[in-house]
């Protein structure tokens, strides 16, 4: 809902519990009013008559009060804006007007022959404001520096405190929070994909706990190299931007009539503590970003573990009888069905099956996983290629390199360019043509290096690849959707490498780390939580000892339930587990298409972080609510403590679901809301149903 003073000029967006109103002064200031509690438009424009400070020359009155601060003039906030003309720099902008429709704000200015048009969007169901920006050229080349999605401001409080998400390969969305200093905080990636280093999310609070107090957040919907900053100015305010590109050396060329629009800087404030911070951006996801949401993905086995690269139809044909056997519901293909790939030193880039490994193609093989009952998934990793490739030996020019410098490759492989209009048409053709030749029901879709040598001889503005590169992934991806609507889709990039609301409004789920200890497991899944849902996060039960990273040896269960605390995944060597284990196994699926509902689409409540002994998470969907619990380790013979659980209805009585002879004994219940859990077991189940 969008509301508008009389003359124009003040504006409110509201949702159910909050508000965010900005002004533009009749000097076509742009400047920021509130942020938080919802109010009317009354309160908004009793904020518009506070006059502006009076700064020695030496600070603005602007900074930390602009809505979006755009280079040049009485400024010297970090700017959102930044273009180049060979006659201007700088920015000095007229306000043109506004204009609503379909529950968005757009407010229009001009500068000279560029339009800047800032956008809003605050949905009636959800607190979540959207922001982006789109450039329109109609004069000479306009070079744009930097084109930031959104500043946000927030108000006056003492000692702010961060919330970031940081890791690296294997170790990702690890959750660090520390006191707000004066000066800035940057974080983003050079890489040209999200990342694991950071994922674009940030959080402030004072003093929020779990479940309450206030908390502002704020995450980027762009899946290529980002940057955000957060900055404490001299006067103690905060403000934070972001948006697409990592510096300021160059973001692209708007040549005349041409426009950008920047990525979605989305931005939540709650009173509901950290907790109600991440149930309202899982609703968010689940109504407004994920493809499909209301849809539960399915229990999928992946065949990478257990094979490896050394491949055959044979092979995956016992592994989907065994997966079958357990419940499993979608059977994954991984890596080294195409080309010559027997190892990572070749044959990307060389999307069809390999004639000596599957020599029908992959049609066999579907059928046969259909037949079993289950649905038929693929590996592919469009945007990369092997020097050892059909694809390279034709078309040496289409990866991304630097004239008269030494070539960097990672994993054997280089960056094919998708800025280029040939390259993006040639992946179209093979991904349709492999998505028509066989009934194929998912892909898992891998991006397995960073950028290095990012550069496009042949072309005027060559460091417009690292913006073009991801229009040009989301436009495939889109074509891809449109014509084959059947099929899922997962991003992966080594892991949580790509993970972002621009990707996810174009895939079903994210693999989430390629590290699958349970133990590791636990931290990472509770950091991804902090803004992203159980519903797209990928999480898989492998063997033990876990050879990827650790050899930590855990049991089965505790294996299964850490993995089903999102969307589970069996990927171990089905031909190597005893009967006794597939058993089990086959009761902890079952057990999990049960709490599904509960896990893909319930509200999470977090009950224990994972830096004790003790840690568990709780999902509740209508009447029903789970807790999945995990003994990590027992202290100086203490007992275990109990879990007060959350979301339920506090006068009224729960019965704990009987969960079968696997949980039997697991359960301790006290006054009808603590669960605990047994000193003899290392993770645990526990449903309780409403009476």
């Amino acid at each position: 809902m969008v509301d508008i003073s009389e003359d124009g000029r003040t504006w409110v967006l509201s949702g159910p519990a909050s508000s965010y109103a900005v002004h533009v002064t009749d000097r076509d200031e742009l400047l920021h009013l509130h942020w938080g509690p919802r109010i009317g438009l009354a309160d908004a424009e009793a904020l518009t008559v506070r006059p502006l400070p009076d700064y020695w020359p030496f600070e603005s009155p602007l900074d930390g009060r602009e809505e979006y601060p755009v280079e040049g003039g009485p400024r010297f906030a970090r700017p959102a804006l930044a273009v180049r003309t060979p006659e201007r720099r700088g920015t000095e902008w007229t306000y043109e007007g506004h204009d609503t429709g379909d529950g968005e704000l757009r407010l229009r200015f001009r500068d000279g022959d560029l339009d800047i048009t800032l956008h809003y969007r605050m949905r009636s169901s959800a607190d979540v404001v959207e922001r982006w920006v789109t450039l329109d050229n109609h004069g000479p080349a306009v070079e744009v520096l930097r084109a930031d999605s959104a500043t946000w401001t927030l108000p006056d409080r003492d000692a702010w405190r961060l919330s970031q998400l940081h890791g690296r390969w294997g170790a990702e969305s690890r959750l660090e929070r520390s006191a707000l200093t004066h000066g800035e905080k940057v974080i983003g990636s050079r890489r040209g994909h999200t990342g694991h280093q950071h994922l674009p999310w940030v959080a402030l609070d004072t003093d929020a706990t779990e479940e309450r107090g206030e908390v502002y957040g704020c995450a980027l919907g762009w899946s290529g190299s980002w940057r955000i900053a957060v900055a404490q100015l001299p006067d103690a305010r905060v403000q934070i931007t972001g948006g697409a590109g990592c510096d300021d050396s160059g973001l692209l060329m708007l040549g005349t009539g041409e426009s950008y629009t920047t990525p979605v800087f989305a931005g939540l404030w709650t009173d509901g503590g950290f907790g109600g911070a991440s149930r309202a951006w899982h609703a968010y996801h689940r109504a407004y970003v994920i493809p499909d949401a209301g849809r539960d993905r399915p229990v999928l086995f992946n065949s990478w573990e257990a094979t490896e690269f050394d491949i055959s139809e044979e092979q995956q044909r016992a592994l989907a009888e065994r997966a079958a056997a357990m419940g499993v519901e979608l059977f994954v293909v991984d890596d080294g069905w195409f080309g010559a790939r027997t190892s990572d030193r070749a044959g990307l880039g060389d999307w069809t099956p390999n004639p000596d490994r599957f020599p029908g193609g992959l049609k066999p093989l579907a059928d046969h996983v259909h037949g079993l009952g289950m649905q038929f998934g693929i590996w592919v990793e469009p945007e990369m290629v092997n020097p050892d490739s059909d694809l390279y030996r034709a078309h040496p020019d289409w990866v991304q390199y630097q004239t008269g410098r030494k070539r960097t490759e990672f994993r054997n492989q280089l960056v094919l360019n998708l800025a280029r209009e040939d390259v993006q048409e040639y992946l179209w053709q093979q991904l349709d043509g492999l998505l028509s030749s066989a009934p194929v029901d998912y892909v898992k879709w891998d991006f397995n290096r960073c950028f290095t040598d990012a550069g496009w001889p042949d072309d005027p503005y060559p460091q417009r690849l690292w913006v073009d590169h991801v229009h040009a992934l989301y436009a495939l991806l889109d074509r891809l959707r449109a014509a084959h609507p059947a099929v899922a889709f997962e991003s992966c990039s080594g892991g949580g490498g790509r993970i972002d609301l621009g990707v996810l409004s174009r895939t079903d789920q994210v693999w989430t780390s390629d590290n699958t200890d349970p133990l590791d497991r636990l931290a990472i899944q509770h950091g991804f939580s902090q803004v992203h849902p159980a519903r797209v996060m990928a999480a898989w039960v492998t063997d033990s000892p876990n050879a990827m990273l650790n050899q930590r040896a855990s049991s089965l269960r505790f294996r299964f339930v850490s993995a089903m605390a999102g969307v589970l995944g069996v990927g171990g060597d089905l031909t190597k587990w005893t009967e006794e284990e597939l058993a089990e196994a086959r009761d902890w699926v079952a057990l999990y298409k049960e709490i599904r509902p509960m896990v893909q689409r319930g509200d999470q409540y977090r009950l224990r972080p994972p830096e004790g002994g003790l840690s568990a998470v709780q999902y509740a969907l209508g009447d029903e609510t789970v807790v999945l619990a995990w003994l990590q380790a027992q202290r100086y013979g203490e007992p275990v403590p109990a879990l007060l659980l959350r979301g339920l209805d506090p006068t009224a009585s729960y019965e704990c679901l009987e969960t079968g002879e696997v949980h039997r004994g697991a359960v301790l219940l006290h006054h009808g809301l603590r669960v605990g859990l047994c000193g003899d077991l290392d993770a645990t189940v526990v449903r309780l149903k409403r009476k």
